[in-house]
């Protein structure tokens, strides 16, 4: 029976990991380059700026606010991909347990990321509601506030699933943690 409820529902757990991964490296890769286009414009202005003697005058106004929130943006998004990979493990405590023993204490870590991903998204919902409510805006470009706490909701709500889908996986498998190999 555990067996038949096992092959039932792992496959569609590592299926739903693997596609949020995915969803993950995308935002993460999209707010990358948009970062990177920020800084350049910024960059290749000011000095168009410099070269001209100040006759081309053309800037790139509240860059260090828009890299900012693409970091943010970034961030969530690449540990969300990558929470599998996120231990680091203390040959001290482990390197004499059992491969499974070492897998299941992996998914129970990652229990807590799955909270953290919980709480980070409670706590941006509730900032989101709030700077909507009052009209908060940010301070160089006046964008609204409320669309960007509920992104890093989002991404944080990403977390945690992801978190707690390999936790499933670990503490109740045994699946071995994935390694940060380059791929």
């Amino acid at each position: 029976m555990r067996e038949g409820i096992e092959r039932a529902i792992r496959p569609g757990v590592e299926k739903a990991s693997l596609w949020l991964a995915w969803l993950g490296r995308l935002i993460a890769g999209v707010a990358l380059v948009a970062m990177l286009v920020v800084t350049i414009g910024d960059v290749a202005t000011r000095y168009l700026h410099r070269l001209t003697e100040g006759a081309i005058s053309i800037r790139v106004v509240g860059s260090v606010e828009l890299v900012s929130y693409l970091m943010l943006f970034a961030l969530l998004a690449a540990m969300a991909a990558n929470v599998e990979r996120s231990q680091v493990v203390v040959e001290a405590f482990t390197h004499a347990l059992p491969e499974s023993l070492t897998s299941r204490l992996h998914g129970l870590y990652l229990l807590g990321f799955a909270v953290l991903g919980g709480v980070l998204c409670v706590g941006l919902l509730a900032a989101a509601t709030s700077a909507a409510g009052h009209g908060e805006v940010t301070q160089d470009l006046r964008l609204p506030l409320s669309p960007i706490y509920t992104m890093a909701a989002v991404l944080s709500a990403l977390l945690g699933l992801r978190s707690l889908l390999h936790a499933l996986l670990g503490a109740c498998w045994a699946q071995p943690p994935e390694t940060a190999d380059g791929d």
